[in-house]
C-alpha cells in the first residue's frame, strides 16, 4: 500500500493529458456501477502504480500506469471463462484475440489491456459484468 495516493497532478503528469482522461472516464465507468473498495499500491514490475477495485476480498480489475501508458486488467475465472466462451462473438476482434493469446494461471486467465482511448469501454464493462454484477443503484 502507497503511504501517500497520488493526486490529479501526478497522475496527468505521469499519463499525460490524453490517457488521464481515458483513465478518469473508466473509473468513472467503474465507480457509477460498482460500490467497492479502491486501492493503490506500488506497481508490478515496470509499473509505477497499480488501483484496484475490490470487494470482500476479491478484485474486479486493476490499473496499471507507468509513463505515457496504462494497462487495464481483468482475470477471468473458470466460470467466467466459459461464460466469456459462451459469448465470445459478441465482443471485438481485439478482445478476442487477447483472450486467445493471455496466459492461464492458476487464479485464472490474466486479460491485459492498453488502453489509448474508450473505443474498448462496452467490451470492458461486460468484462466486468462477468466477474460481478453491478451492485449500485
Amino acid at each position: 500500500m502507497l503511504e501517500k495516493m497520488p493526486n490529479d497532478d501526478i497522475m496527468i503528469t505521469l499519463l499525460g493529458h490524453p490517457l488521464y482522461d481515458v483513465w478518469t472516464k473508466l473509473c468513472a465507468l467503474i465507480d457509477g456501477k460498482y460500490d467497492m473498495e479502491r486501492l493503490w499500491t506500488n506497481g508490478y514490475k515496470e509499473w509505477v502504480y497499480e488501483y484496484k477495485y475490490r470487494r470482500g476480498g476479491k478484485t474486479l480489475c486493476t490499473f496499471y500506469a507507468k509513463e505515457n501508458c496504462f494497462n487495464f486488467m481483468v482475470v477471468l475465472g473458470k466460470e467466467e471463462r466459459e461464460k466469456f466462451e459462451a459469448d465470445k462473438a459478441e465482443y471485438s476482434e481485439i478482445v478476442q484475440r487477447i483472450y486467445d493469446e493471455a496466459q492461464t494461471y492458476h487464479d485464472g486467465r490474466w486479460l491485459w489491456f492498453e488502453l489509448t482511448d474508450m473505443s474498448l469501454f462496452s467490451d470492458m464493462e461486460k468484462l466486468l459484468f462477468l466477474k460481478r454484477k453491478p451492485n449500485k443503484k
